[in-house]
């Protein structure tokens, strides 16, 4: 019964995440980018610390320590992550799948920060390769299979930087030696990391009207409870239960739930450049944690 509550629990983890690509997408016809990333937060972040308050006997950081890494938290994987997926997805070009693919590089990512911040850690060649491999999805998803570096749009270029400020973020959170939380550290984060893209959305001269249309409320709601609120808290739990790798597959799951979506409500549809991105990313994956994998599936067989 464990591994069915396990994998019915990843499923929803995977679906309330792929959705909020599409969510994401259909809600910037109403807000604008930066300001939207920050309105979400501003309700998931209050959610999260009250849960953080009635969860944890730690609610809030006190050492200076504990402070340095909500601070990191904010600026990278709340702020960094989300302003640049958030202005990135306005561009018609990058749809929710091919966005939730791109992110999909994140765990690539953040083992070759991991590896490059660790003097006395060095990939492997098939992790360079398996790195290679996660950045050649990219290009192939972003120049539709032209091979042509200068045809990638600036859409997935800013994309990219969203999941590189993910990985650099989770590298440097691991790096940093506080014990707090991981809900209150996660709802400290999305607190300030919503100041941050406030700040954000009034120095790039956002304009402040939101059309509130049912739409509108429909694409925050979902935003900031199902996939910011539940999933993480589902996340939560599954981290304790599977641990990070497994864990890390739901970003390679996601994407279908975003193709999905996209298509039902939005009515967009996948070009063969996004599955074929999709495919080498995820062999960069497998080539990168490798060896993890091949000690996971050993568990399991025993």
């Amino acid at each position: 019964m464990s591994r069915y509550r396990n994998l019915s629990l990843f499923l929803v983890l995977a679906a309330a995440w792929g959705a909020a690509f599409m969510a994401i997408k259909a809600g910037l016809a109403y807000f604008p980018p930066v300001l939207f990333a920050a309105v979400r937060y501003d309700v998931a972040g209050v959610l999260m610390c009250a849960y953080a308050w009635y969860a944890t006997d730690h609610p809030r950081p006190e050492s200076r320590g504990e402070w340095l890494l909500v601070g990191v938290g904010a600026t990278f994987i709340i702020a960094g992550y989300h302003a640049f997926l958030f202005v990135g997805e306005t561009s018609p070009e990058v749809s929710s799948a091919a966005a939730a693919v791109v992110v999909s590089l994140s765990p690539v990512l953040t083992t070759g920060f991991s590896r490059g911040l660790l003097p006395s850690e060095r990939l492997a060649p098939a992790g360079v390769l398996g790195l290679l491999f996660g950045l050649a999805g990219v290009v192939v998803l972003a120049t539709g299979g032209s091979a042509a570096l200068g045809d990638v749009g600036s859409g997935e270029a800013l994309v990219f930087a969203a999941a590189a400020c993910f990985a650099l973020g989770s590298v440097l959170t691991e790096r940093i030696d506080a014990s707090l939380p991981i809900e209150t550290m996660e709802g400290w984060s999305m607190l300030l990391g919503a100041l941050l893209m406030h700040a954000a959305s009034l120095a790039v001269g956002e304009p402040l009207e939101v059309r509130w249309t049912w739409e509108a409320v429909a694409a925050l709601a979902y935003l900031s409870l199902a996939a910011s609120a539940l999933g993480f808290l589902i996340y939560f739990d599954l981290l304790d239960r599977l641990g990070p790798i497994q864990i890390n597959l739901v970003s390679y799951v996601a994407p279908v739930f975003a193709a999905i979506t996209g298509f039902l409500v939005l009515g967009e549809e996948l070009d063969w450049t996004t599955g074929a991105g999709f495919l080498v990313i995820f062999a960069g994956f497998c080539l990168v944690k490798r060896r993890a994998i091949r000690d996971e599936l050993a568990s399991w067989r025993t």
